[in-house]
């Protein structure tokens, strides 16, 4: 064979061989398409058919909501068509989005009340779906509820962190904006719900308490939400924080924020209206719609409102420097337009889930200051704040106090005596050191809430792992070291 013939021969061998490894690589990319092919079947076919309210097929995932303008009512016939034949109809919205806040019980009677339901197979379908979820529900230990909270945020950290006297304070009990963002996002991800206080428990007539059972799907962890101080107080106008949480246009729940030049911008600049946006985007990180509580004082008004008797009349030994400079500055207040405009703002929070407590009037802390005092506080807390947010029977403890140690509640102390006689049933402190704690009495339930704030990240990051990654979450506009407290 000559040395041309041998060339040939290898490169033939060669050629086969480069053709045989092409075909496997094809054959290869055609299994993988296939695979995939078929996983996305699965997902978008068959568990669609488990539940189909549902974008991924599983209980409480989030969905995309079409409002009633959107979508087209169905024919009168009750056969679920459409004018388009695509669009959903409101009823089945407003069901779906009860089935995302794992309210399956109301999402099923909402549909079976609807005319025609008997005649709509879409919708006998969708109830069936609800009754899947329900059932794979499994019932989480309310004794075992984590409560975190928070301040007001900071919205510009170059005026909160100015260094001057008040950026101590800041950098230790507040959060940023970002790291509030960053937080929630991370606990969403883990599979944290927000659930109410009034999920854990109810009351009788006689002031009794009774567990109650909180269900959701495997691998979702409920928590309490709540920010204290949502005053905005006159100590930190001009710091960085909004002005106050107004009704906007639209009718959603916004914030005001005074910019450099005086104007007025309107946004989301605290804790309330970034949580409505977050849970218009992830309805299923809300149970039942329940969002946070709002702990308020009332000594400067409440929501960002001048509602204290004081501003009223202006009585000189009561003033305080801010308050006295504030009326100076405002010579056409007007008291009962101010209380009105707190009251449409409360009221549209409690519609869209919040609740309130009361965080004192004074922001006391009731042993260190006596049982005179505290009745005292309290009659004004229940004369010009409940007023405005409505009743409560939640009291949540300023400066992180007690009126007990770790011991339980007993009608021998007399501050428990005298706030269970003025209507309050769920107490809360403060204990960052452990992931829960839960104490339930014959009458009140009581829960330890954690900080997560400056302090809180920097000095006991190992604390809060549960819930979020701190690296993650802090911003880096946030001075260092952060005060001692």
């Amino acid at each position: 064979m000559s040395r041309r013939e041998t060339t040939v021969t290898e490169r033939e061998i060669r050629r086969r061989k480069s053709t045989l490894i092409l075909k496997c690589i094809i054959a290869l990319l055609i299994l993988l398409v296939i695979g995939l092919a078929a996983l996305l079947l699965y997902e978008t076919v068959l568990r669609k058919k488990e539940y189909p309210w549902s974008p991924n097929g599983s209980p409480g995932a989030n969905i995309q909501i079409v409002t009633e303008q959107e979508g087209q009512q169905e024919q009168g016939d009750g056969s679920g068509s459409t004018a388009s034949g695509t669009a959903v109809s409101a009823p089945e919205t407003a069901a779906n989005l009860l089935a995302a806040q794992y309210d399956y019980d109301a999402a099923i009677e909402l549909l079976k009340s609807q005319p025609g339901y008997d005649r709509n197979e879409s919708w006998k379908k969708l109830v069936v779906s609800y009754q899947q979820a329900k059932a794979s529900c499994v019932s989480y230990p309310v004794d075992q509820i984590t409560h975190v909270f928070f301040h007001t945020l900071i919205c510009d950290t170059s005026k909160a962190f100015d260094g001057d006297s008040k950026e101590a304070g800041y950098n230790q009990v507040m959060t940023t904006i970002d790291e509030f963002n960053s937080i929630i996002q991370q606990m969403y991800n883990r599979g944290y719900v927000m659930v109410s206080l009034h999920d854990m428990c109810s009351f009788d007539d006689d002031g009794n308490v009774t567990k109650k059972e909180i269900y959701l799907p495997a691998g979702k962890i409920p928590f309490v939400l709540s920010q204290d101080d949502v005053s905005y107080y006159h100590y930190m106008d001009g710091d960085g924080f909004a002005q106050k949480l107004i009704v906007a246009d639209d009718g959603t729940v916004r914030n005001t924020y005074i910019e450099d030049d005086g104007s007025i911008s309107i946004g989301d600049y605290d804790m309330v209206p970034l949580i409505d946006r977050f849970v218009e985007q992830h309805p299923d990180f809300s149970y039942h719609g329940h969002k946070g509580i709002i702990a308020l004082t009332g000594y400067e008004g409440v929501l960002g409102y001048r509602t204290d008797e004081v501003y009223q009349t202006r009585e000189e030994s009561r003033l305080t420097e801010y308050q006295r400079a504030y009326l100076e500055e405002n010579p056409d207040f007007d008291y009962e337009a101010e209380v009105a405009e707190a009251t449409a703002v409360a009221d549209a929070m409690k519609a869209e889930g919040w609740e309130f407590a009361s965080h004192t009037w004074g922001h006391i802390n009731p042993r260190a200051y006596g049982l005179s005092a505290v009745q005292q506080d309290t009659e004004r807390w229940l004369n010009y704040v409940a007023p405005v947010v409505g009743d409560t029977d939640v009291l949540i403890f300023a400066f992180g106090a007690d009126i007990e140690d770790w011991h339980p509640y007993t009608m021998s102390n007399e501050y428990f005596a005298y706030l269970k006689g003025q209507g309050f049933n769920i107490y809360c402190n403060v204990d960052g050191s452990v992931k829960y704690w839960v104490q339930f009495g014959d009458d009140y339930m009581r829960q330890g809430r954690r900080n997560l704030d400056g302090y809180r990240m920097y000095y006991n990051p190992e604390l809060v792992e549960d819930l979020f990654d701190v690296d993650m979450a802090w911003d880096d506009s946030r001075p260092t070291p952060v005060p001692e407290m």
